[in-house]
């Protein structure tokens, strides 16, 4: 498992979306919709083409070392889960696994 990733910050906002979306195993249209406005369509089709191979423990692997090597966030991560919230409630009601995900993700990846 290859975890090195030399991702744009477009490329890992993308993929963490898609990590939050999928994680009530359901990617609705309007979540794909509210991800695509975030990227152009070449990006999302390959950050999606390569999250779909990606395992649950592989995608935490990625995300957490990708935000570490890239330092996109230099420790302000107010963007990017001001994203993630807006992605809970594209398809009208945020989900319990998505907000668990949230929850998780703001543990992680702020400490």
């Amino acid at each position: 498992m290859d975890t090195s990733k030399n991702w744009s910050k477009n490329e890992l906002v993308a993929y963490i979306l898609l990590y939050v979306a999928n994680s009530d195993l359901h990617e609705t249209n309007e979540e794909k919709e509210f991800i695509r406005s975030k990227v152009d369509k070449k990006t999302y089709a390959s950050i999606h083409k390569e999250f779909d191979r990606d395992n649950d423990y592989q995608c935490i692997q990625k995300i957490l070392k990708s935000v570490n090597e890239h330092d996109y966030f230099r420790d302000d991560y107010a963007g990017l889960f001001a994203d993630i919230k807006l992605l809970l409630y594209a398809d009208g009601e945020a989900n319990t696994m998505e907000e668990a995900t949230l929850k998780f993700l703001r543990k992680i990846l702020k400490e």
